[in-house]
């Protein structure tokens, strides 16, 4: 019995001694503008990690509905070692996968990686904003983790913002409330209230003030196209990287004031609420039932006259736009062709009979640029001009305004890289870069024809091995190094080349034909060969 009990012991001291060494993080503090924080320094990595760093109050009670406040000072030491709350949402995309503790109208809060070490000072930063549509997302996904990014010398930060009706409401009561005379918009205010508190606080974390990059994907790229345009944020910022999104007709079209305020109006009437005092009084579950009661996918972003004073292309068009280097780019299938085919086969008479519906007066026009000889052609045309509605010509057009209204460089990539199987063959891809399992067995899906809608987030953020989904494959970690090292290169100085990589040439102002970096297995620089069909939908949409 002694020697039972003795071997029992041993083993669990040995227990002990393993968890012990997989544990490699000793407690680090940080000073910052509001107190003391306390976060974890790893010893494997080298990089130490705040998370959940309070960067203005919670918009809660009477803050509902208001632009961020700077957040109270505290005394003693606050532990920043978890993620705070992501926002409230609905489940919007079943494939977003985060690790924060649960949601909460308290959910301003970010999360800092940094390679700094006792006197560091200096390095570049990084600013990521999620995507989501403004209705999902947090800055705790592990496809934005920045641990890899910091490993090249960058100190990266994620930062939540508040969605939906608590993010975008507009409404005159509310409006007439603001000292600014306007409504909506709050997450994206929440955004630029990031933006200051990094500019103010990221010395204590080893990072230059005068170098932060934005960056983001879907509607935290966006983001990034609304940050350059503010007055609020555009001076703040040296670079900017955005991957498929920009706020251009007719992706996420920022619309008039009085228009999102009339949305607003509508929807307090059909939900029974005589003014925004009662919508404020009611607790978040009720306000987040009248929501999804109401199925609206979310508000629109508005010209406020305050964060957004006109519209991009305007903005652009009088060269007011932040001044800095532009990277960006979109994926080579953004969304299935039957977007576009709205479930018929693609077969020749149905192709042309969409496009002659969605483009009546200039049909012709259409079918040369998106050509439908076979079946696969039309595949192909049909996910092309499905993927450029969506988004990859609203992203085209920011790129153009750029390159045209700016001294600056501008980089363009198309990501072309397909994605492997699936580990677990009862799962299917979902519309937002993860999986979804459904009900039954997960229907075969056609052959990929190209790389989907974000699918290259965790390419380029080097985190391939935090996402479990997919089989990762050689080819796919050399894709995701070199999109990496194209990053970094890009976040410390406004030049994605370097590293024996693949040369990638800036587009220039005027150019017919400027470059694209084909972001692949063996990625490489060529001459547009797909603008006439934007230059098109520049014309159909009038974005002027």
């Amino acid at each position: 019995m002694k020697r039972k009990g003795y071997l029992l012991g041993l083993l669990c001291l040995l227990s002990g001694a393993v968890m012990a060494q997989g544990n490699n993080a000793f407690a680090v503090q940080a000073t910052i503008e509001n107190g003391i924080i306390e976060g974890n320094y790893d010893t494997k990595t080298g990089i130490q990690t705040y998370f959940g760093v309070p960067f203005a109050k919670p918009p809660v009670g009477n803050l509902r509905w208001k632009a961020p406040q700077p957040a109270d000072h505290w005394q003693g030491v606050k532990e920043t070692k978890k993620f705070g709350p992501r926002p409230m949402q609905k489940i919007v995309f079943g494939d977003m996968n985060s690790r924060s503790n649960g949601l909460s109208e308290d959910c301003l809060y970010l999360n800092v990686w940094t390679p700094a070490k006792r006197n560091t000072k200096g390095l570049p930063v990084l600013l990521y904003y999620y995507g989501g549509g403004n209705a999902a997302g947090d800055g705790s996904e592990p496809r934005y983790d920045g641990e890899a990014m910091a490993k090249k010398g960058i100190v990266v930060v994620t930062c939540n913002y508040r969605l939906n009706i608590f993010g975008f409401l507009a409404h005159p009561e509310l409006s007439a409330e603001a000292p600014y005379k306007a409504s909506g918009n709050y997450g994206m205010l929440d955004q630029a209230a990031a933006l200051k508190w990094v500019q103010k606080n990221i010395a204590a974390f080893g990072g230059d003030p005068k170098k932060i990059t934005l960056a983001g994907e879907s509607a935290g790229s966006i983001a990034v196209s609304m940050q350059m345009s503010s007055p609020l944020s555009r001076g703040l910022i040296a670079g900017a990287i955005g991957e498929s999104g920009a706020g251009i007709n007719p992706t996420m079209t920022p619309v008039p004031l009085a228009d999102g305020e009339k949305m607003g109006v509508d929807f307090l009437k059909k939900s029974g609420m005589s003014g925004i005092k009662q919508l404020r009084a009611l607790s978040s579950r009720d306000v987040y039932e009248l929501f999804d009661e109401s199925k609206m996918f979310g508000f629109p972003i508005v010209i406020d006259g305050y964060f957004l004073p006109k519209t991009i292309p305007q903005i652009f068009a009088a060269k007011e736009q932040a001044q800095v280097p532009l990277l960006l780019g979109w994926n080579s299938a953004e969304i299935p062709g039957m977007a576009f085919m709205q479930g018929q086969p693609y077969k020749d008479e149905n192709f042309v009979a969409r496009v002659k519906k969605e483009y009546p007066n200039d049909f012709e026009e259409v079918l040369k640029l998106y050509p439908h000889g076979s079946e696969k052609e039309i595949e192909l045309s049909a996910t092309a001009l499905a993927a450029d509605r969506f988004i990859s010509y609203s992203t085209w057009k920011w790129f153009d305004l750029h390159r045209n209204n700016s001294s600056q460089p501008v980089y363009r990539y198309l990501y072309s890289k397909l994605r492997p199987e699936l580990v677990d063959k009862s799962l299917s891809s979902g519309l937002a870069g993860g999986t979804v399992r459904a009900d039954g067995p997960a229907p075969k899906a056609p052959k990929a024809v190209g790389a989907p809608h974000a699918c290259e987030i965790e390419y380029c953020m080097g985190n391939l091995h935090l996402v479990k989904d997919y089989a990762w494959t050689a080819d796919d970690y050399k894709v995701s190094e070199t999109m990496l090292n194209y990053f970094a290169n890009f976040v410390k100085t406004g030049n994605p080349n370097g590293d024996k990589l693949p040369e990638w040439p800036v587009a220039k102002a005027g150019d017919a034909t400027p470059p694209v970096m084909i972001l692949d297995t063996e990625s490489k620089a060529e001459k547009a060969v797909n603008d006439a069909r934007y230059q098109f939908l520049d014309k159909a949409y009038g974005n002027k």
